[in-house]
């Protein structure tokens, strides 16, 4: 029998579906003529009072049990927090500016815990020259449990702005540094976004400027499908080529998450000019974007409400 809508639950849908389901409501009320894109990019774009730029605008949460696990080190916590909205900023090859934090928490947390995930948070917001400027608190009504959310505004010169969308068939896919295992080990924790590759990327590369992009934090074989649905290409991956952790296997770099590196495709793309300018950074092309899938990743890959 079929459910009745006002009965199912957000685990009959999973992430993907809820989100398709209420961006259709707010996409059915009237756009204000300075959006430039809403929902469904790593970033809201908007127009700037200031000449030739784009305001961005990002929120983002972690979750104690979902992105950090009880016992784990508050000041880590705390930068992760910043820097999960530092990376999608990265991905619109825009700069970080201005955030607001909301904590909500149960009772049992002790004081000296919450001033550390605000030390982690006040360290990581120096470390890419994001101002805190102010935010919210409110109690949870477990004794247990928290979230910490983060909106942060960016800006991108209208030129360099990097959307999702853009991608060509033909167009080489890249990721960057390595994946897999990254809970397991706790790289999630201590990851860097690649804020400055993004911006070399777009304002002063020649040969290595992509043509779409997107912070790939749910894992491969969810979110190249998501960067590649907005313009109805299908892709071709040589798993052979996927970069590893050394503690990562193929299936966990396809599907763990929670890498926060970028994924991007190129018309063009000049190896040689990345590795001069980011030794240290690997840049893998892992396949082409092709007119329909004929080989889909297994499926996999993080999705809210279905763990």
């Amino acid at each position: 029998m079929k459910k009745r809508a006002e009965g199912r639950r957000v685990s009959d849908l999973g992430e993907d579906a809820l989100i398709e389901k209420l961006v259709a409501k707010l996409v059915a009320s009237k756009r204000n003529q300075d959006v430039v894109a809403g929902p469904g990019d790593d970033c809201a774009v908007m127009k700037s009072a200031r000449s030739g730029f784009y305001e961005l605008l990002k929120t983002d949460c972690v979750v104690e049990g979902v992105h950090f696990l009880q016992g784990t080190r508050a000041e880590q916590v705390g930068r992760k927090a910043i820097c999960r909205a530092v990376s999608d900023i990265a991905a619109m090859g825009g700069v970080p500016r201005f955030a607001t934090v909301t904590i909500a928490l149960g009772t049992e947390h002790s004081v000296a815990e919450v001033e550390a995930w605000y030390a982690g948070m006040a360290g990581a917001a120096q470390q890419f020259n994001v101002e805190i400027v102010g935010g919210e608190t409110s109690s949870l009504p477990e004794k247990r449990g928290a979230v910490i959310s983060v909106s942060m505004t960016g800006e991108v010169e209208k030129e360099n702005c990097v959307f999702r969308s853009g991608a060509r068939m033909g167009d080489a896919i890249a990721v960057t540094g390595r994946l897999g295992n990254a809970f397991a080990s706790e790289r999630h924790l201590h990851f860097t976004p690649r804020l400055k590759e993004s911006r070399w990327m777009v304002s002063e590369s020649k040969n290595c400027r992509p043509s779409s992009m997107m912070d790939l934090s749910d894992g491969l074989s969810k979110d190249l499908p998501r960067l590649l649905r907005v313009d109805g290409w299908g892709y071709q991956i040589d798993p052979e080529r996927i970069p590893l952790n050394e503690d990562a296997d193929l299936d966990g770099a396809i599907k763990d998450g929670e890498d926060y590196e970028l994924l991007m495709t190129f018309p063009s793309l000049d190896e040689a000019e990345w590795k001069v300018a980011f030794p240290e950074t690997p840049l893998t092309v892992i396949g082409e974007v092709v007119r329909e899938t004929s080989e889909p990743l297994d499926p996999g890959g993080y999705e809210h409400f279905r763990r």
